[in-house]
């Protein structure tokens, strides 16, 4: 005889119950106590119960029964032979006994419901069929049978007892890990979003990963550039590539999984925020290590970092916009306490080499007469005399743009050539136009001398400089025109009077000596009449451009009033000042048309001297000037 026998078949007893009237509520309720069981779990326990149940009480009673097992919902589980006689029997009889809750005394088949120590739970039915000799055997022993049945219920009881336990010590695990998980995500959400820098948030994030899970490998995908050191950080690279989950979960802007062949599960989660996407959270976890509540937990906590990130990023830009408002109108200001272009020029140079921090900066201004750019202002002093053409280098591409450029790295890329880089070493370079209105006036040039030095901010802060520097170089150009036009004389192009009484009177404080020369143009009523106002006109503009010709850069050539001219000489005495004004008569005799002469009379002074005065200086001159008048015209007299 086979002592037990898993079912190859589902025998339904509550199936044939219906002969016998409706099954009651009772039978309807019955239920496993290990419910979340699957069934063939359950069968699994019922049948380790039964073969338990068989093993410990011998051979005794199973020569004088046939005994089977059906669980609760009515399914064979395990019997002690192939075939039941009468099967059918059997069954009505289970159904019964187990709907009613009664032993059935007195007849050769019967069953005995196997319930809870509560009785609310029905645990199985035990349907047995007596032998020869079970009828043999008297009333007495035969009620022996009972407390054997009870011991199979009390090994059912226990197992289920058991997964009961288990079940509750998971249950409690499980809420003690989620009440955990939740009051370590409440405080991680309270420190990322306690930072204000992004670098912090960053940190943290890796550090509560690294700690949370450390038995997975993560990266954090940043879709900018972000100089960390950390080499969990890295580029998000766009990849058209529909295997790309990174690319795939930053495009969507939702949470992904996948699972490799190998069995490992790799997640992509993106770094959101309100406005934008930031990055892409990749983490990677053995077959062994995963469980599906990890994608719900790294999605907040990515969503969390997301928000924490972008407030972060946003309170750094708008400090960074604060401080640049205030860089540039600390700038304008300082531009505008001057209005002398070279003091511009170098102030703007070195400002920008503070605000940007770099190696190299040079400013140039267009001359439009000779169609070159010209350096005026820079670090680098051998260039301040050096020009070059409006085509060439960096400045070129600028002038022709009219658009600011950047460069990472000149080495590598060789955009174009420029001799300013190359002597100075320079790889990185930024530079833009200095514009009024809609014309480039200039362009700003700054460089250093490693790779990728600057950002894009700096690039567009460049920009926004340059708008202003240019405003102020407007400002300082439109006020020296208008102060040459009142310093210049208009038709010869000479200065004015009162501008060169002041340089004399300047240079009278500074210098130690000096000399004036006054030129006169002979018989100049005579042109006029005789050739008209044009050509005296002219030939007052001859004379200005000889007088121009015969001095140095530093003198200070004047119209004096009408046809009379003035040029003063620093630290000039009056001997060399004679062979001065001796060059101007000579030239002008030989170089006008019609032909002139001109008189000077020359006037010094010396520190030494008890009076020293601009109108002291102009009276001796003109002094000299009315003898050599009077000599006959044509000549020089230096006044005694």
């Amino acid at each position: 005889m086979n002592k037990s026998m898993p079912s190859g078949r589902t025998e339904d007893y509550r199936a044939d119950a219906s002969a016998f009237g409706d099954t009651p509520a009772s039978m309807k309720a019955a239920v496993l106590p290990a419910a979340s069981l699957d069934a063939p779990a359950a069968a699994e326990i019922m049948l380790e119960s039964f073969e338990q149940w068989l093993s410990e009480n011998g051979d005794y009673w199973l020569e004088k029964i046939q005994a089977a097992l059906y669980n609760a919902e009515g399914r064979l589980i395990a019997c002690t032979q192939a075939t039941l006689e009468s099967e059918g029997d059997r069954s009505r009889i289970a159904a019964i006994v187990a709907a009613t809750g009664r032993r059935q005394e007195g007849i050769t088949c019967t069953a005995e419901p196997l319930r809870s120590r509560s009785g609310d739970e029905l645990l199985g039915v035990l349907v047995w069929s007596a032998t020869e000799e079970w009828v043999e055997l008297p009333a007495k022993q035969q009620s022996a049978f009972q407390p054997v049945a009870f011991h199979l219920r009390s090994i059912l009881e226990a197992r289920f007892d058991h997964i009961r336990m288990r079940e509750a010590l998971y249950k409690q695990h499980a809420a003690e890990t989620e009440a955990t998980r939740r009051e370590a995500m409440l405080e991680i959400g309270k420190r990322l979003h306690d930072q204000n820098d992004v670098s912090a948030v960053i940190r943290e994030l890796l550090a509560y990963i690294e700690s949370y899970t450390p038995y997975a490998d993560f990266n954090l995908y940043l879709s900018q550039d972000f100089v960390n050191g950390d080499a969990r950080i890295k580029p998000l690279l766009m990849r058209n590539d529909p295997d790309d989950l990174y690319s795939r979960a930053f495009l969507e802007g939702v949470p992904l999984k996948d699972q490799l062949k190998s069995g490992c599960v790799r997640l992509a989660i993106p770094m959101s925020g309100k406005q934008a996407v930031y990055g892409v959270l990749g983490v990677s976890f053995s077959s062994r290590h995963w469980d599906e509540s990890e994608f719900k937990a790294f999605t907040l906590i990515a969503s969390t970092a997301g928000s924490a990130f972008e407030n972060a990023k946003l309170y750094e830009q708008s400090n960074v916009l604060i401080t640049e408002l205030q860089m540039i109108n600390e700038l304008t200001k300082r531009l505008n306490q001057s209005l002398r272009l070279s003091e511009i020029f170098e102030f703007t140079m070195n400002e920008l080499l503070h605000i940007f921090k770099a190696d190299h900066c040079c400013v140039l201004q267009l001359n439009r007469e000779k169609d070159v750019f010209q350096y005026v202002a820079s670090n680098l002093p051998y260039l301040m005399k050096d020009s070059v053409p409006l085509d060439y280098g960096y400045a070129g591409i600028v002038h022709r743009t009219k658009e600011p450029v950047i460069t990472s790295d000149y080495w590598n890329t060789k955009l174009v050539a420029s001799k300013f880089m190359d002597e100075t070493g320079s790889r990185s370079i930024i530079a833009a136009p200095i514009m009024d209105g809609a014309s480039i006036v200039g362009v700003i040039i700054v460089t250093h001398t490693s790779p990728n030095f600057f950002s894009y901010d700096n690039y567009k802060l460049l920009q926004v400089l340059t708008t202003h520097i240019g405003l102020a170089i407007s400002n300082a150009s439109l006020h020296a025109e208008v102060r040459r036009m009142v310093i210049t004389d208009n038709l010869t192009g000479l200065h004015a009077r009162h501008y060169l009484n002041e340089r004399i009177q300047s240079k009278q404080r500074k210098d130690p000596c000096g000399s004036l020369v006054v030129v006169d143009i002979d018989h100049f009523k005579q042109v006029n009449d005789t050739y008209g106002h044009l050509v005296g006109d002219q030939i007052l503009i001859g004379v200005s451009d000889v007088i121009r010709s015969c001095i140095r850069e530093s003198d200070i050539a004047a119209r004096w009033g009408g046809e009379e001219l003035a040029v003063y000489l620093p630290q000039i005495r009056s001997e060399q000042a004679f062979r001065i004004a001796e060059r101007i008569r000579t030239r002008v005799e030989q170089g006008t048309h019609p032909s002139v002469t001109v008189s000077c009379g020359i006037s010094e002074w010396t520190f030494e001297d008890e009076k020293i005065s601009v109108e002291s200086l102009f009276y001796k001159a003109d002094m000299a000037l009315y003898e050599a008048k009077n000599s006959g015209r044509n000549r020089i007299i230096v006044a005694s």
